[in-house]
């Protein structure tokens, strides 16, 4: 009964007209922002912080629309992923994998329609989840320290032959290739720079936009040119704009399992939307692809990670309320600036700041509609960009990447850089290796270089401390058992194969 009563609290502070105005420009902002590579979620939300101060929104109103926002990019960002194959952020590169040759087929429309009912069923599972569990699971995520990070990070690296497509070899290749990319920078103990070659603009590191929009959108404009000078390729389809009953049905459970997935992830500080769309698509290609066709259209590769992200992002709000602690770049935002107006986060929120925190969760609930209501309709509107003639749609994707990139730092060194990755894609690709274990590595191999340094400096360079909690043993049998159980079973498959073939022979 508190609990409702809490709810209908926050709901006659969520539907005033200043607050329910204020969630609406948030959703829509949010959803351009997703859709333009280069600001994401981190930026949009910064630079509307200031006009939260300038207006004199009182808290819950200005986290409402801050909060609106954050949301609503996590919404958006599928959009040139899988039209373009362009990912405005960690979060959106997964989905490149199948709802990007989605798009190719002619079935944009479908992808672009589940990535939309996905994040509504995630985000509203994560506000039930906020509303219900969220000060016994803020209790759980504090149990995770860097050696159960560390155990986490090795988890999902573990998982990457689901990525890896038929050659394992060339995805582990990709997979420290990015971990490479992950050690340029000043050392995080000492600051001596490993690997600038004398560059200031790589003193902290690649950063991950110019990377993936390197990879995945300029080496394929430079596949696209190649197709179409030889004729593979002339035209794109627009196919169908919708998705059919048939295919919901065949994604619903995508969509609950991301959505779980995605929700206790995101609780756990530091961890992150990206963490849970990789994972999320790891689950959904161990659970379901029994016909290989993941990776070449299948539209639950796309529900899983994109209701992942989005209940991720649902989950991160949950260390902030609860413990003062931000689980993502966003929430620190979020954190500074409710500290700012003398609301401080933590253990005591609901019941000194009751306003702010069932006005936040009661705004998240009209949000989520709002997002629905704006991106089905747009659905049409978006598909129809694969109309234009490429002659057209190339430069433009071209331009795109290049002030998304530019936007970042302004920094021309990041444009030449992008080129430079554009060209590797563009290599890779015609060799055969995947794309996403170098987003991988580059996005995990920092985390998990700060969180094994951590858990040495605690222990005093005791390696057994790794291996002490019985959440980082579990973590360590669960990557032992994901990595070892596809080769185990290629070997039986193999062996099976040869028999058969001996007994036709005979």
């Amino acid at each position: 009964m508190n609990v409702l009563h809490s709810m209908a609290q926050g709901f006659s502070v969520a539907l005033t007209p200043l607050n329910l105005l204020l969630a609406f420009s948030g959703a829509l902002v949010g959803t351009l922002v997703g859709v333009l590579p280069g600001i994401g979620p981190i930026t949009g939300v910064a630079i509307l912080v200031p006009l939260t101060y300038a207006m004199k929104l009182p808290p819950e109103s200005a986290i409402i629309l801050l909060a609106g926002i954050y949301y609503g990019a996590m919404y958006g960002g599928s959009t040139t992923s899988i039209l373009l194959n362009v990912p405005g952020e960690t979060a959106s590169v997964v989905t490149t994998l199948d709802g990007y040759q989605m798009a190719r087929q002619g079935r944009a429309g479908a992808a672009l329609a589940i990535a939309a009912i996905g994040s509504f069923v995630a985000g509203t599972m994560s506000v039930v989840g906020l509303m219900l569990f969220g000060p016994y699971l803020a209790k759980w995520a504090i149990r995770f320290g860097p050696a159960e990070y560390l155990a986490l990070m090795v988890f999902a690296f573990s998982m990457i032959s689901t990525l890896a497509g038929k050659n394992l070899a060339k995805a582990l290749i990709a997979t420290f290739l990015g971990l490479a990319f992950a050690t340029v920078g000043l050392d995080p103990g000492s600051a001596v720079p490993r690997y600038t070659y004398g560059q200031m603009k790589l003193y902290d590191g690649m950063d991950f936009l110019v990377v993936a929009i390197g990879l995945f959108a300029i080496s394929e404009v430079l596949v696209l040119l190649e197709e179409t000078h030889t004729g593979q390729v002339v035209t794109a389809e627009m196919g169908k704009v919708w998705i059919t009953f048939k295919e919901f049905l065949f994604s619903i459970g995508a969509v609950f399992r991301g959505s779980l997935l995605g929700f206790f992830i995101g609780v756990l500080p530091g961890a992150g939307a990206s963490i849970a769309s990789f994972i999320s698509y790891t689950l959904e290609k161990r659970v379901s692809d029994r016909n290989g066709t993941f990776g070449k259209g299948d539209i639950r590769g796309v529900a899983g990670p994109e209701s992942a992200n989005n209940a991720a992002a649902g989950g991160a709000l949950i260390p902030l309320l609860t413990m003062g602690i931000p689980g993502s770049g966003t929430t620190a935002i979020l954190l500074g600036t409710l500290m700012g107006m003398n609301v401080v986060p933590g253990p005591l929120m609901f019941q000194q700041h009751p306003k702010v925190v069932w006005g936040l969760v009661a705004s998240m609930y009209v949000g989520n509609v709002m997002l629905l209501i704006l991106n089905l309709p747009l659905v049409k509107l978006f598909v129809k960009i694969l109309l234009v003639p490429r002659w057209i749609l190339l430069p433009a994707v071209t331009a795109i990447s290049f002030i998304g990139v530019y936007s970042v730092n302004n920094s021309p060194f990041d444009l030449l850089l992008m080129a430079g990755f554009g060209l590797l894609g563009y290599l890779m690709r015609k060799m055969d290796f995947p794309l996403a274990p170098v987003i991988l590595g580059l996005v995990l191999g920092e985390m998990m270089e700060k969180n094994l340094r951590r858990a040495l400096s605690i222990s005093g360079g005791e390696w057994g401390y790794l291996f002490q909690s019985s959440i980082s043993i579990t973590l360590w049998i669960l990557a032992a058992v994901s990595l070892f159980t596809p080769l185990l079973f290629r070997k039986l498959k193999a062996v099976k194969d040869e028999a058969v073939t001996g007994e036709e022979e005979l």
